[in-house]
């Protein structure tokens, strides 16, 4: 997977820095990756920086074959994770703590999508 790129990150933040955001994660693993992402969300937590970052698991939940998705559309780790603001997720990625263990990540993952979204619609 490939990593973010400061411009992408800037253009992020700068759309609205202190509005809350939900992340959606729909994550391919490597091969033996899901013990790697195991490791890296455990890091979050032990490390502290869940709790620094206001990050929360809104949901994760392990993919099954897709009823409808085009081609290559089955994931094997769909996730959402809130944080408080755009900021606290740049500050995040770029914290040397974070940092530290974000390799676990970068080698569990094949192939991924990280979307930021807002909420749409009314529960």
């Amino acid at each position: 997977m490939s990593v973010l790129d400061s411009a992408a990150l800037d253009r992020f933040v700068s759309a609205d820095p202190k509005a809350p955001v939900v992340m959606l994660n729909l994550v391919r693993f490597a091969p033996g990756g899901a013990d790697k992402y195991t490791e890296y969300i455990e890091q979050l937590t032990s490390s502290g920086i869940k709790e620094r970052y206001g990050v929360t698991v809104v949901y994760g939940g392990a993919g099954h074959p897709s009823l409808v998705a085009a081609e290559g559309g089955d994931w094997d780790l769909v996730a959402l994770f809130s944080y408080p603001s755009r900021r606290h997720f740049v500050d995040m990625v770029n914290d040397p703590d974070y940092q530290a263990f974000e390799h676990l990540r970068a080698e569990a993952v094949a192939t991924a999508v990280l979307q930021p979204t807002t909420p749409a619609l009314e529960p």
